[in-house]
């Protein structure tokens, strides 16, 4: 193999391994192999200087100094973003854009805002041309020979095509693990350690020398767009897809929704699962996906008005972890949890932090006495972030996973394809308290009287010993009045709640049955959807799996659970104790069919029926009401002042409805 051939397999084989490593997140080589071809590659590039590349992978770890920053005005203004601190806001914003687009509802995304350093990138005819940061909106500072660094920014695009100009904006910032390791490196040196990622990321941008920054591991997300030429996106997440297929890293998880409700739900399982996250997060954004909706709304003269940050402060605090126990849920899950030296975070004293599974515990590689930071965000449940290793006295104690139940000793096993580890015995006492208490809770059956407390103390006194017992406890009344801090007032309304739950809607009770995947939200829809318990009960998993936002992974619990002897056991006897199982749903009549498989948008205002009432008459026909057009849409129906959908439609050459064109094709006009 000749030099010129074996430098660029090298440069390829690197180039494949660090998309794999920073966009896919799917590495196949060690951090060690992945040197050994480094080196090498470097080894031949200072031997054989005429086959040097300004784009090669060996450029990552920096080049020569600069001796100062050249101020460059940006080719459109990189304008800051409207924050909000509570959710009330986005109806605001939502109302908003909707009256100036005069729509109903407008298709938004919500992404993270990552805590980092507003950068921009210029590529021309898919080279990396120059590198800035934000600056005052109007001109930043060329970093360029820092920005070559970033690891995940291409010098190159991987496209056949490249656009003749495109600007990708984004934000650089340090991981948390690279982070702590940062400052094992800093402490092994002798050197004070970093205070936070984000001033260490900005610091690390700002150095005239590129070997240096390199040092840091500074990462970027894309997750806007400015200049372009010689390309065209017709959505965010549109572009975000496409931007990433050329190997620029783009904000993860950034998915489109029809409306602001459907968006909320999002944000709140992406505040949910922020303790997932290796990057610091202050806040949530929301976006109009549509382009040329964003281009009709424009901008204030600070800021875009298509855009908005829902934000949070974040509070974190220094603490020791002293040690972790591990928790059994109601449906078995083992959760590990932190109990740490009391600190106090936004003036609130915090003691426990739950470590969420085995994989969080193991990504943190935390130990009993480690120092750990502790972030709490806005109204979220405090978390650990991560680690402080540089601070590591010899003290501390490692601790494994265990691999039998601590509360009952069964084997316990993990959830197929997923992160969470179960204690499979229904028998568990953990799992016993943790259900009669959930019943119990105003998320379920909301029973006065019947809290933690209570719940032990029937439990230890062999009163409860599953659901259907709690409907019996009339029988133990001087049991009752006999347990510890209990009189006959308290007991009487104990007994006065647990009767009044009997007629508790079919929903709450499908709630607190403990069926896994089941919380309100979808007993709702089963309730509303087949009415009594027996119905849901007789239907297929196909069946259950065709309800709107059901779907195959709820139906297969739902079905399981009805099916098991333990499941039909405790039915029959909540039955017995006389509990409401729902009412029949009603019978409509029949569709015409005439709309089977047929999706339909309304649209403009109506003069001849209400939105809702036509959305009900696509349903009673049997066709599907959306909120946005799209290639899949078979008709639109356009009232008055139909805007930016009806354009849409006669984009995509959807068929066009009036209101009485609608009528007709329904057979329901005079």
């Amino acid at each position: 193999m000749s030099v010129r051939t074996e430098i660029e397999d090298l440069r390829k084989q690197l180039e494949h391994h660090n998309r794999l490593y920073y966009l896919d997140a799917k590495p196949e080589i060690t951090d060690r192999e992945y040197d050994r071809l480094m080196k090498r590659l470097e080894q031949l590039e200072t031997e054989h200087p005429e086959f040097d590349s300004p784009e090669s992978p060996s450029k990552k770890v920096g080049g020569a100094p600069i001796e100062g920053f050249q101020t460059v005005a940006h080719r459109l203004p990189m304008l800051s973003i409207d924050n909000i601190f509570e959710l009330e806001g986005l109806t605001e914003f939502e109302t908003r854009i909707c009256k100036l687009l005069g729509e109903e509802q407008v298709e938004l995304t919500a992404e993270y805002k990552i805590d980092g350093v507003a950068v921009s990138l210029i590529y021309e005819e898919g080279r990396l041309l120059q590198g800035l940061t934000r600056g005052d909106g109007q001109q930043g500072d060329d970093i360029t020979h820092n920005v070559r660094t970033i690891w995940g920014v291409p010098l190159r695009l991987e496209t056949e095509n490249p656009p003749e100009l495109l600007e990708v904006r984004g934000e650089a910032y340090i991981s948390n693990s690279d982070f702590q390791a940062l400052n094992v490196e800093m402490q092994a040196q002798g050197k004070e350690p970093f205070a936070n990622p984000r001033n260490t990321t900005a610091g690390g941008l700002k150095l005239l020398d590129p070997k240096l920054c390199a040092k840091r591991k500074i990462r970027f997300f894309a997750h806007g767009i400015g200049a372009m030429a010689g390309v065209n996106y017709q959505t965010h997440v549109n572009y975000l897809a496409a931007i990433q297929e050329m190997g620029i890293p783009a904000t993860p998880d950034v998915k489109a929704f029809p409306n602001l409700n459907a968006t909320l739900e999002q944000v709140q399982t992406m505040m949910d699962d922020l303790h997932t996250l290796d990057f610091e997060v202050d806040g949530i954004v929301l976006k109009v996906n549509r382009f040329d909706q964003r281009e009709e709304l424009g901008n204030t003269s600070k800021s875009p008005r298509w855009v908005v940050a829902y934000k949070w402060e974040r509070y974190e605090a220094v603490t020791r972890a002293e040690s972790i126990v591990f928790q059994v849920g109601k449906t078995g899950t083992v959760t590990p949890v932190a109990n740490l030296e009391p600190v106090t975070i936004a003036g609130t004293t915090v003691s426990r932090a739950s470590l969420h599974n085995r994989d969080e515990m193991e990504r943190l590689g935390i130990q009993i006495g480690d120092w750990v930071v502790v972030e709490k965000a806005g109204k979220i449940i405090p978390h650990v972030v991560r680690v402080e290793e540089h601070r590591r006295d010899g003290s501390q104690q490692e601790l494994e996973f265990p691999t039998h139940c601590p509360e009952c000793d069964t084997l316990l096993i993990q959830d197929e394809g997923g992160v969470y580890i179960r204690c499979p015995n229904p028998n568990c006492p953990a799992m016993l308290r943790e259900t009669l208490r959930y019943y119990a809770s105003r998320q379920a059956m909301d029973i006065e009287g019947m809290g933690i407390k209570m719940v032990e103390q029937l439990i230890e006194q062999r009163l409860l010993n599953g659901l259907a017992d709690i409907y019996r406890l009339h029988d133990h009344y001087g049991d009752l009045v006999s347990l510890e801090r209990q009189g006959e007032k308290s007991i009487e309304n104990l007994l006065a709640g647990i009767e009044n739950s009997k007629t508790q809607p079919l929903w709450r009770l499908l709630t607190g049955l403990n069926i896994r995947h089941v919380g309100s939200s979808n007993a709702r829809i089963l309730e509303k959807q087949f009415g009594t318990i027996d119905e849901i009960a007789q239907q297929s998993v196909e069946e259950l799996a065709a309800v709107d936002e059901i779907g195959p992974v709820i139906a297969e619990s739902v079905y399981t659970f009805f099916h098991s002897d333990f499941g039909t056991k405790l039915i029959n006897d909540l039955k017995s104790e006389g509990l409401n199982m729902g009412s029949p749903v009603e019978k409509t009549a029949e569709t015409s069919g005439i709309l089977d498989g047929k999706t339909l948008v309304v649209t403009g205002t109506l003069t001849q029926f209400t939105r809702d009432e036509a959305k009900e008459l696509i349903r009673k026909h049997g066709g599907k009401a959306s909120g946005s057009v799209s290639s899949k849409t078979d008709y639109l129906v356009a009232g008055e002042k139909a805007g930016s959908k009806l354009t849409k439609a006669e984009e995509l050459n959807v068929t066009i409805l009036t209101e009485t064109e609608f009528l007709e094709l329904l057979g329901e006009s005079e």
